[in-house]
């Protein structure tokens, strides 16, 4: 049989044929490194500021004995949305399937977590405690259960800020 005008040699055609069916699977392996290094830098960032705010607490409680005077006290928020990346994204696709914990989406709501007191201390970076301290998530969504991965995280508080003695 003699090669028709535009037929590719057996080789080329073989190299087209894996390369076609290789993209989604490179597709998803970028997809995992780059979800991997904006997860690790995110975690980098939030243990640096978490470093820098350990000494204030943020307090569950409403009421404290023995408190100094109060020279002022202000609700504060922060808040964030975290997504999650493509390869996650993918991953839990098949854990809807099958059930179980997802595993992949449990970063998402850590960093979420973290991030929204992170902003909520840095609101008001003179207070000497965190009072009350409260969270809330929602989950974000396109409408009528098209979920697109993301978690809204909000952290609120009472920011209480001490007299200080006169000196």
């Amino acid at each position: 049989m003699e090669p028709q005008p535009g037929d590719l040699p057996q080789g080329l055609e073989i190299f087209m044929n894996i390369l076609v069916f290789s993209i989604p699977f490179l597709v998803l392996l970028v997809a995992y490194v780059a979800g991997k290094i904006a997860e690790k830098r995110h975690y980098a960032s939030i243990h640096e500021r978490e470093g820098h705010w350990l000494s204030i607490p943020a307090i569950t409680g409403k009421h404290l004995p023995d408190l100094p005077a109060v020279a002022s006290a202000d609700l504060v928020v922060g808040s964030v949305v975290v997504s999650v990346d493509h390869f996650k994204r993918f991953l839990s696709k098949f854990r809807m399937i099958f059930g179980g914990e997802m595993k992949s989406y449990s970063s998402v709501i850590d960093r979420g977590r973290r991030e929204a007191i992170l902003r909520m201390k840095e609101s008001s970076p003179e207070a000497d405690l965190f009072l009350n301290c409260r969270l809330e998530t929602s989950s974000v969504s396109k409408g009528k259960g098209k979920a697109v991965g993301c978690a809204e995280v909000v952290a609120y508080a009472t920011a209480v800020r001490f007299q200080r003695p006169a000196e």
